[in-house]
């Protein structure tokens, strides 16, 4: 059964750093996956895209809103996949979820491309 679990969630103050994990178990091959960060704000309904990474070759994409300020990277011994995020800002405020897809993606930041989901962490940037 593939699992995902996310951690590393909080309150921050804009400007400070928190740094995601995600916890991959029971994918067949890890360096087949392509794993992704997605985000869905208070009210809101969707989930948008936030960075993905093809563990196979280390290929990212990022939001734009989120270039320059958030880094994802994976440890394919340990089957981890985190997301650091820095310079946090209040729209950044939503529960973040990982997902897994085997293989390839065509749409990076498009939930359906996605077959397995963790959870959520939330993260709340506030002063």
């Amino acid at each position: 059964e593939v699992r995902l679990v996310e951690s590393g969630g909080g309150l921050v103050q804009p400007g400070g750093s928190l740094r995601l994990t995600c916890a991959a178990s029971g994918l067949p091959s890890f360096e087949d996956y392509v794993i992704g960060w997605f985000r869905q704000a208070p009210g809101k309904e969707e989930r948008e895209g936030v960075a993905n990474i093809r563990i196979q070759d280390g290929g990212t994409n990022y939001r734009h809103s989120v270039v320059g300020r958030f880094a994802i990277s994976a440890d394919s011994v340990l089957k981890m996949v985190y997301l650091q995020m820095d310079s946090l800002k209040p729209e950044d405020t939503a529960i973040y979820f990982c997902a897994a897809e085997p293989v390839k993606v065509y749409r990076w930041d498009e939930e359906y491309e996605y077959d397995h989901w963790g959870q959520g962490t939330q993260v709340t940037v506030s002063s």
